[in-house]
This record gives structure tokens, C-alpha cells and sequence, in this order.
């Protein structure tokens, strides 16, 4: 039975092991994994959440969010950066759980919008979110790469 967690602190090594999932399915070349203590720390934080589906103890998926104060709003936003299941699990509803366990933990919050950006080509990711019912907007990603 697959079972929906939220880390917190001293869930070190659960969120290691996401990363690991994080590099294997996004196919990141040239990964090299922070420090132990760094990545407790971000951890530790409030803003910080990071949700993993678990199966016999072991991390089969997840997603990473962070919690955004607004000037607009007194609510905050939630930005899930990443979210993967591991290739043998996957298209077997795991996402859709971690989609339908963070929105009720952050309406439960207080939170005012929960928020995912995908690329325009990956015709999965953009399927995949329609599904849960993200509502599509029309935006042009901009960054300014600084190293």
C-alpha cells in the first residue's frame, strides 16, 4: 500500500532519496548532490515542503514546493518546483495523489493558489496537469542565468 507523507525535520534521508528519484527520471547529467547539512537545513525550513509517496518504506515519488508571501494578498502561494514518480510507477495515479495531498494540506494553511509551471513541449506534464485540474495560463518563462 502506497502510503503520502510530509516531511519534516529528520526526514534527511527520505528527501535524499527523492533527489535521487528527482535525477534519475529528469535525467539531470553531471548531478552532484549538496551537502547532508544543507539539505537538512532547507529541510528545517516553514517555506520549504516536500511531500514523497512511500511503498514498503521506500520513495517512489514526490514534489517540492515552496510557500511565497504576496503584498496583493495576506494569503501566500505555494509554487510546486518539482514533482516525479519513478519510471516503473508512473501513469498509476501516484502524481494525481501528490497533487490531492498538497492542495487540501495548503488550503488548510491558508493558503491562496497553488501553482505549477511546465515546459509547452512536454505534452505529458501539460496533460498530466490538466488532469488534476490545473487551470492553464499562457506565460513566457524568462531567467537570467548568473554563473
Amino acid at each position: 500500500m502506497i502510503h503520502y507523507k510530509k516531511l519534516t525535520k529528520g526526514d534527511d534521508e527520505y528527501f535524499i532519496d527523492l533527489i535521487g528519484l528527482f535525477e534519475d527520471v529528469f535525467e539531470m547529467q553531471n548531478f552532484k548532490m549538496p551537502e547532508q547539512e544543507y539539505l537538512r537545513k532547507l529541510l528545517s525550513k516553514e517555506n520549504f515542503l516536500v511531500f514523497v509517496a512511500l511503498l514498503e518504506n521506500k520513495v517512489i515519488g514526490g514534489l517540492t514546493a515552496y510557500t511565497l508571501d504576496q503584498y496583493y494578498s495576506t494569503k501566500p502561494l505555494v509554487y510546486i518546483f518539482d514533482l516525479a514518480v519513478k519510471r516503473e510507477f508512473q501513469r498509476q495515479g501516484i502524481g494525481k495523489n501528490l497533487i490531492s495531498t498538497i492542495n487540501p494540506y495548503c488550503k488548510e494553511a491558508g493558503v491562496e493558489e497553488v501553482f505549477v509551471q511546465a515546459d509547452l513541449v512536454d505534452d505529458y506534464a501539460l496533460d498530466f496537469y490538466r488532469s488534476t485540474g490545473g487551470i492553464p495560463e499562457d506565460v513566457v518563462h524568462f531567467t537570467y542565468p548568473l554563473n
